[in-house]
């Protein structure tokens, strides 16, 4: 059992992934803190506030809504609130819908839980996969969440590392074992913009993914989760392509080398 648990998210802090959250924190913490976003943070990836303030309001015991983004949570979170007792884990999620391949660098889960692990308390961001956007299988991270979790504490992980844990949206007796993938290509195939005119006659505009069946390769997250497996890859900061490096290393002077 742990001591104290963080628990933050990006789709705000009266979001049903959180209640789902909460639930799977009290089975493995004796304290749980929530400090998570007032409003819809989505695809906010790992922004902070710099230029603006932010406020906290307090929504019970232990529980803080900030007008900021997931990663501001973070911070508020181990360099504020609980400074003087720092959480032994940081939850961020659970994010209603998958956060796989390259949309991790877009999302607000994978944000809090990477800002999380650059401020040293070991993160995991979770979410929820679904095929139909009016039901949503919570009862699959709400049953599987904790023994996920545990599991994954009992492994262990590099510090240079946080981990991105996704359900498969199908029933939790007919998921998968929790299974170790790389991060893919995902389904992004582009950016949209739509747009529209408002009442008074003022343009504004929508943008949006186009997705699309892309190849994904045989370790892919992706194809781990279609398979229904619960899904784990661990991610960090450092995303140097060895790719691109070889060509250029060729033509240009490497530093230290």
């Amino acid at each position: 059992m742990l001591e104290r648990i963080l628990l933050t998210n990006d789709d705000g802090i009266d979001a049903p992934g959180m209640a789902v959250l909460e639930q799977i924190a009290a089975e493995l913490a004796r304290e749980v803190w929530v400090v998570a976003p007032e409003h819809d943070q989505s695809g906010q990836s790992h922004a902070i506030s710099l230029h603006h303030a932010l406020r906290i309001s307090e929504r019970g015991p232990r529980r803080f809504g900030v007008t900021g983004t997931p990663g501001d949570c973070a911070v508020m979170g181990i360099c504020h609130l609980m400074k003087d007792a720092l959480p032994d884990l940081v939850l961020s999620g659970v994010n209603r819908g998958l956060n796989l391949g390259m949309e991790t660098v877009f999302s607000g889960t994978v944000g809090g839980a990477m800002t999380a692990m650059m401020l040293g308390v070991p993160a995991i961001a979770l979410s929820q996969a679904f095929t139909d956007r009016a039901n949503v299988p919570w009862d699959t991270a709400r049953g599987l969440g904790a023994g996920v979790v545990r599991q994954l504490l009992g492994i262990g992980w590099a510090k240079t590392a946080c981990l991105n844990v996704n359900f498969p949206p199908v029933p939790a007796a007919e998921a998968g074992k929790l299974t170790l993938a790389r991060q893919g290509e995902g389904m992004i195939a582009g950016m949209a913009v739509e747009t529209r005119v408002d009442p008074r006659g003022m343009t504004y505009h929508w943008l949006n993914f186009r997705r699309g069946d892309r190849q994904q390769g045989p370790e892919s997250d992706y194809s781990c989760l279609r398979a229904g497996n619960v899904v784990v890859t661990p991610l960090r900061y450092d995303r140097t392509d060895d790719d691109a490096y070889g060509p250029l290393a060729a033509s240009l002077p490497r530093f230290g080398g």
